[in-house]
C-alpha cells in the first residue's frame, strides 16, 4: 500500500512539474487574408486585399482592406486622374451575433444593420499605398446575453469600382473568413 501511495506522488509530482514548466499560449488568433485582381491590361493588374484577424484575449476582430495597382514589378501608384469607389461588408453567418464596428479611413461612410456593417469608402487622385486602405475592428455580442460571442465565423468582404483614363473596372470580391 506504501507503494502505490509513493508512486501516485511521484506521479502526481511529476505531471505538476510538467504543468508549470510547458510554455502556455499568451493568447489566440484567427488570421485569414483574400486577394482579388482583375487585369487591366496585358501588364496591369487591379487588386483588392481583405484581411479578417480575430484575436480571444481581447474579445474582438479586426479587418484591413487594400487596394491596388500591380506592375511585373510588384504594386504602381494609380494615376492622378484616378476615382475609386470601394464597398466592404463585416459579417457573420450566425444570426444571433451583434457586430460593433468601428473604422479608421477618410471619405468613409458606415451603414449599420442587424446581420451585417457596410463601409463605403470614396477614393480620388493618386497617393501611397497607405491612402487606399480601410481599417477597422468588431466586437461581437451575443444578442441574447448581451456577452462577448466568440463561438461564430467572422467574414470580411470588399470589392473596389475603379476610373481613371479609358479604364471603368470593377474587381471581383476578396472576403476574408475567420474564427476566434
Amino acid at each position: 500500500m506504501k507503494r502505490l501511495a509513493t508512486s501516485a506522488a511521484l506521479f502526481s509530482a511529476s505531471w505538476l512539474t510538467l504543468a508549470l514548466v510547458t510554455p502556455m499560449a499568451v493568447s489566440a488568433a484567427a488570421e485569414n487574408s483574400a486577394t482579388a485582381s482583375i487585369p487591366i491590361d496585358p501588364v496591369v493588374t487591379l487588386e483588392m486585399h481583405t484581411t479578417a484577424n480575430c484575436v480571444l484575449a481581447e474579445n474582438q476582430c479586426y479587418f484591413t482592406t487594400a487596394a491596388n495597382l500591380r506592375g511585373p514589378d510588384g504594386p504602381i501608384p494609380f494615376p492622378w486622374d484616378f476615382y475609386g469607389k470601394q464597398s466592404t461588408t463585416v459579417r457573420s453567418m450566425d444570426r444571433d451575433m451583434y457586430m460593433d464596428s468601428d473604422f479608421n479611413a477618410p471619405n468613409t461612410r458606415m451603414f449599420k444593420s442587424i446581420n451585417d456593417t457596410q463601409f463605403a469608402t470614396v477614393y480620388a487622385g493618386s497617393g501611397p499605398p497607405e491612402k487606399f486602405m480601410l481599417h477597422g475592428s468588431t466586437r461581437t455580442t451575443d444578442w441574447s446575453t448581451g456577452r462577448p460571442k466568440t463561438d461564430a465565423d467572422y467574414i470580411v468582404c470588399s470589392y473596389i469600382q475603379v476610373v481613371y483614363g479609358t479604364v471603368n473596372l470593377t474587381t471581383p470580391t476578396a472576403c476574408a473568413q475567420t474564427t476566434y
